[in-house]
């Protein structure tokens, strides 16, 4: 593995872990809103990660070096979640009540939020001291030839 490569990898889990959070933050955010432009409540967004490929060459050479290396990763998608219902409240005086007076909020649950808040939040810092980490060899690469 190069020296930027490592560099690459760990700029890589930094920028989808910011990413990730900019998502939650989003279902933060819209945790109270009953009515979007599809006419719905918001539905909560999930982001899925996948690994970085480099070339298409990579995967049909696999006498290469390189083979079992990582190359980091990307953001693969963001999908809505589909799994969990809306949370169904009875107030008829809302506007946005069914026939049957019940409001529907959305499938973002606070605490789950915040538990992926705080799992971006620590894999960030752990791409950014695995950034540090490989910065001090390199530093110290260059000191050992004086």
């Amino acid at each position: 593995m190069g020296l930027f490569q490592s560099f690459n990898i760990s700029a890589s889990g930094m920028t989808a872990e910011r990413f990730r959070t900019d998502i939650i933050a989003e279902n933060i955010a819209n945790v109270n809103t009953t009515s979007t432009e599809d006419g719905g409540p918001y539905r909560r967004k999930v982001v899925t990660f996948s690994e970085k490929t480099v070339t298409p060459f990579s995967q049909y050479y696999t006498h290469s070096k390189n083979a079992l290396v990582g190359n980091g990763v990307k953001v693969a998608r963001v999908t809505e979640d589909y799994e969990t219902d809306f949370v169904a409240t009875y107030d008829p005086a809302n506007p946005d009540a069914d026939e049957n007076g019940y409001v529907y909020y959305p499938n973002v649950n606070t605490v789950t939020e915040m538990t992926n808040l705080i799992d971006a939040t620590r894999a960030y810092e752990a791409n950014a001291t695995a950034f540090d980490a490989s910065k001090a060899m390199a530093k110290q690469g260059l000191t050992i030839g004086q």
